[in-house]
């Protein structure tokens, strides 16, 4: 029966344009025109990326949304550049790769969060669920500023609530592909 429905759901698809391809649970793995932005994520991702059980459409599309979109690592790597790759210095642009979304920059009284992946393999030892809450929400599961009460105060959640189940999904799937760092210094 499982089966029939998703053969119903991608014939649907197909007939009404769009294109989608499910994994075995059922779970879209590419929304119509992902493909590019998949690609493009791929080749602009600054770390080596794990791969072993993860959907690689949706880390490839994490990595274009995280890097390209999201600018995700402006605030969660310390410093965001390379020795010599600061493009605000006329520089050709390098990520700092060593310290890759490890957290460490300093907005007043708050540091941004190590986002890569703990020992538990979650980033920032987030479910996807606390992933999706904190990004929608901007709830602070870790409560790092209590003073400043539940709701994480620099992040522009506000502006990510915005994206949809399969974009937080997919930054998600990315995060988790790539490896744990430290802060730098």
């Amino acid at each position: 029966m499982r089966n029939l429905i998703l053969l119903v759901t991608f014939t649907l698809t197909l007939l009404l344009g769009g294109a989608a391809l499910f994994t075995p649970g059922g779970h879209a793995q590419l929304l119509d025109g992902d493909q590019s932005r998949v690609q493009q994520g791929f080749a602009i991702a600054p770390v080596p990326l794990n791969l072993v059980g993860k959907n690689p459409a949706l880390v490839g599309l994490g990595s274009y949304l995280v890097n390209a979109v999201g600018g995700c690592n402006d605030c969660h790597t310390s410093p965001s550049y390379a020795v010599g790759g600061n493009p605000f210095l006329g520089q050709p642009k390098q990520i700092n790769a060593s310290h890759y979304l490890a957290g460490g920059q300093i907005f007043g009284p708050f540091t941004s969060r190590n986002i890569t992946p703990e020992a538990n393999g979650l980033p920032a030892g987030l479910t996807l669920a606390q992933f999706e809450t904190t990004m929608r929400d901007g709830f602070d599961f870790h409560h790092a500023h209590p003073q400043f009460g539940p709701l994480l105060q620099v992040m522009p959640w506000p502006t990510y609530q915005s994206m949809t189940d399969h974009e937080l999904q997919a930054m998600y799937e990315y995060l988790s592909a790539v490896p744990h760092a430290e802060p730098g210094q």
